[in-house]
């Protein structure tokens, strides 16, 4: 089974809780972690690509903003944004930040 940028992209829309390579993996039957790593590092996807896969289901209101935002930075200050999630990137993993409630 080959792993491309449509799976990739499903599951980013349908997971709501877990975003990791590793959680993909467990949910999908002989696709390892290592095969979607390689992937990710080797393949370049942009926000074309991510558009042409939600396009259809985006439902046009003049009072609402559909945001995505890949970045990851260490935001050690930072104040709680509603409706805005921590999601674990690896940097800074002092005990501090991980055991710091959101």
């Amino acid at each position: 089974m080959n792993f491309n940028y449509i799976d990739y992209c499903q599951y980013l829309l349908n997971s709501h809780t877990n975003y990791t390579i590793t959680n993909l993996a467990n949910h999908l039957e002989k696709i390892s972690h290592d095969t979607i790593n390689r992937y990710l590092r080797t393949e370049s996807l942009n926000s074309q690509d991510l558009w042409q896969n939600v396009q259809k289901k985006i439902v046009q209101n003049t009072a609402a903003y559909l945001i995505f935002d890949d970045t990851v930075i260490k935001k050690k200050y930072a104040n709680k944004i509603e409706l805005v999630r921590r999601q674990y990137s690896g940097i800074g993993t002092s005990s501090n930040s991980r055991n710091r409630n959101s």
